[in-house]
């Protein structure tokens, strides 16, 4: 095979492995890492990075390949939406330049960003929306024509990987609203029962209060019961319906409430437990509370649990880890997630992922499951 002939195999199976990164079950920073470091690769770049953009004037997700740990530090936090990374963003086609530096609406970098000189951008576009964009530089010779359709195949690639988050996002909210207001009309309806027994139970002591006083004070007490319980089903209707307060009652506190109510409000009995687990940074906690929320959303409607338990300990030095267990009817990891159908896994890892935690899943057909989250501390 000739070394043109080669190049091209080998150019080949690279966009194929990006491509193929799409579909597979990567989080969406492991597909877009993937896409970047191949548009380094193959355009023959020194430098690329892969920004989506925020509502904030700054970036979401801002992905390099070529920069080490060490300089990256240096460099600082992620960057602004300014010069030629704002560019990008406004006009829906490409740029390449010879020298960025040269070019008026360049910018500028901080003192330990490394030096660029040749420039391709490729924006990342869903129809007429620019969601991110592709940039590299520093290629000897400057950037081509064929450099800038191979960026622009990653960049379709990336555009589906964007648009499919959306999309799943969106649904997810859809069905956390969804459950949240069923919860409620369940609460209420258990509420409604122990306000109509309560009304009966007073009408049949106002009955017996004159012949039979000890009867009657029977229907007194229950009164009593019936008044404490309803009272207790209200409260947990707002604990459910008002968002979760992690700074003011901490992690456990949460975890321990939105246990409660799901003990109560459906069929499997759903425990809590504790050993010592430490006080995690915020963005910590609540990735935990969010993920324990998914895991007891899955077992809770798919599981046919007798029992559901939630565990929080302490892991490694100042970390935690969550589990959620199930004894239900299990189910076959590997196949469910070839037919796409990742009851949320997904979603979890990448919600560890921007912890720097992990998220994994075990399952035994009719031996359960067990979801187990592990997170850093600060």
């Amino acid at each position: 095979m000739t070394t043109a002939g080669r190049d091209e195999l080998r150019t080949a199976r690279r966009l194929s492995a990006a491509v193929l990164a799409v579909s597979d079950q990567l989080t969406v920073p492991e597909v877009l890492q993937t896409i970047v470091d191949t548009a380094r690769e193959l355009a023959g770049a020194e430098y690329a990075a892969l920004g989506v953009p925020d509502d904030d004037g700054s970036f979401a997700e801002f992905l390099v390949s070529g920069v080490g740990d060490e300089q990256r530090a240096a460099i600082g936090p992620l960057p602004r939406q300014h010069g030629f990374l704002a560019v990008m963003l406004r006009e829906p086609y490409a740029q390449r330049l010879a020298d960025i530096r040269a070019d008026p609406r360049f910018g500028w970098w901080p003192d330990a960003h490394p030096d660029m000189c040749a420039f391709l951008g490729v924006p990342i576009t869903s129809g007429t929306e620019i969601l991110g964009a592709l940039y590299l530089a520093n290629k000897p010779g400057g950037f081509t024509e064929h450099d800038e359709e191979l960026v622009g195949v990653l960049a379709a690639h990336a555009a589906i990987a964007l648009t499919h988050a959306r999309l799943y996002d969106r649904n997810r909210e859809l069905t956390i609203a969804e459950e949240r207001a069923r919860i409620a009309h369940d609460l209420h309806d258990a509420v409604a029962q122990r306000l109509f027994g309560l009304r009966l139970t007073v009408q049949a002591a106002d009955l017996l209060l004159d012949r039979d006083p000890a009867a009657a004070r029977e229907r007194l007490a229950e009164v009593s019961t019936l008044a404490r319980e309803a009272a207790e089903e209200l409260h947990a209707a707002v604990l459910e319906l008002r968002p979760a307060r992690l700074e003011e009652d901490g992690l456990p506190s949460v975890l321990r409430k939105q246990v409660q109510i799901l003990d109560r409000a459906y069929g499997p009995r759903v425990v809590f437990a504790e050993d010592d687990p430490p006080v995690l940074p915020p963005a910590q906690q609540t990735v935990v509370l969010r993920i324990a929320q998914e895991a007891l959303h899955n077992a809770v409607r798919h599981s046919k649990a007798g029992t559901i338990t939630v565990s929080l300990t302490r892991h490694g030095s100042g970390g935690a880890a969550l589990e959620v267990t199930d004894d239900g009817c299990g189910f076959d990891v590997a196949a469910v997630s070839r037919a796409g159908r990742s009851l949320g896994l997904r979603s979890m890892r990448e919600r560890a992922c921007s912890v720097r935690g992990s998220a994994a899943i075990r399952s035994t057909v009719g031996r359960g499951t067990v979801v187990r989250l592990e997170v850093p501390g600060g």
